[in-house]
C-alpha cells in the first residue's frame, strides 16, 4: 500500500501518552504524532516492542520515553501518567490504545478467568487510564483523549463475548466522559477499528492462510484495513480541527458496519 498522504496536524510542543504503543496500531499512531511535532510516551507491558517504537522515533529525529507497565493496576496507570508529565512537562492528548484479542469458543463454555482477564485489559485498563488522564487534564485547562474500541463495540463478535462485552464498555466510558467534562475542554473520542493488517492479525493468518481472502471479503472495500490509516483518524480527533468533536465512536473500516 502506498504511502498515505501527510495531512498537516500540528501537534509541536504537545505531548501524547499512547498505551499499546509497542506494535501495530498504537506504534503506528505513536509514529505519526511524533513525526507531527509531539513528544510521545510510549507505554506497553511488552518492553522490547515498547522500545523498539522510541528507536524508531528517534531515528527519525522525534522526541519519545518508553513506559513499561500493566495497565489493569492502578497504581501502575497513575504512574505513569505522573511519569509522563515530569519527563515532559504536560499531558494534551491520550490514545488509549492497548487491549487484547481473544480465541473464540463457544459462549457457555468460557471460564470466567478468560473473561476477567479480557475485561481487566480492555476495559478495565481503559478507565483506569481515562480517570488519571483527566485529573492532569482538569488542571492543565482541557485536553483530548482517543479510545479504541472496535466494529465490535457496534455488533457482535459471535463466540467473543468477553471481547464484544469489552469494547461495548469502552464505547460506554468514552460517551460518560465525554457528557462530563465538555465543560472543562476535554473532548473523549473512540476509534472503532475493522479487520486491520496489525502484526497481531498477520500471527493468526500465518497458522490460518485461508482466512485471509475470508476476512477481506467481509470488508465491502475488499481488502483489510492498514494500522496507518486508523492511526490517521486517532490524530485527525486529537487535533485541533476536531474541536467540536466530543461523543463520537468513529469506525474505520471500509464500510463493513455501516450503523
Amino acid at each position: 500500500m502506498k504511502n498515505l498522504p501527510q495531512i498537516p496536524q500540528d501537534f509541536q510542543d504537545k505531548t501524547v501518552l499512547i498505551t499499546g504503543a509497542g506494535s501495530g496500531i498504537g506504534q503506528a499512531a505513536a509514529t505519526l504524532f511524533a513525526r507531527r511535532g509531539a513528544r510521545v510516551a510510549v507505554v506497553d507491558i511488552q518492553t522490547e516492542g515498547g522500545r523498539e517504537t522510541v528507536a524508531r522515533i528517534r531515528a527519525e529525529g522525534g522526541t519519545a520515553e518508553f513506559f513499561e507497565a500493566d495497565l489493569s493496576r492502578e497504581e501502575q496507570v497513575e504512574s505513569v501518567v505522573a511519569r509522563t508529565v515530569a519527563v515532559f512537562g504536560g499531558l494534551h492528548c491520550a490514545f488509549n490504545n492497548a487491549g487484547i484479542s481473544p480465541r473464540p469458543g463457544p459462549f457457555h463454555e468460557l471460564a470466567l478467568t478468560e473473561w476477567e482477564r479480557v475485561i481487566a485489559v480492555n476495559l478495565t485498563s481503559v478507565f483506569l487510564c481515562m480517570k488519571h488522564e483527566i485529573r492532569h487534564m482538569l488542571g492543565a485547562g482541557g485536553g483530548s483523549i482517543v479510545n479504541t474500541a472496535s466494529g465490535a463495540g457496534f455488533v457482535p463478535a459471535p463466540f467473543l463475548p468477553h471481547y464484544t462485552a469489552s469494547k461495548h464498555g469502552v464505547l460506554g466510558l468514552t460517551k460518560v466522559a465525554a457528557k462530563e467534562y465538555a465543560r472543562h475542554h476535554i473532548r473523549v473520542n473512540a476509534v472503532c477499528p475493522g479487520v486491520t493488517a496489525t502484526p497481531m492479525m498477520e500471527a493468526t493468518l500465518a497458522q490460518r492462510p485461508d482466512m485471509k481472502e475470508m476476512l477481506a471479503g467481509t470488508v465491502p472495500m475488499g481488502r483489510m484495513g492498514e494500522p496507518a490509516e486508523i492511526a490517521e483518524a486517532v490524530l485527525w480527533l486529537c487535533s485541533d480541527a476536531a474541536s467540536f468533536v466530543s461523543g463520537e465512536s468513529m469506525a474505520v473500516d471500509g464500510a463493513s458496519v455501516c450503523r
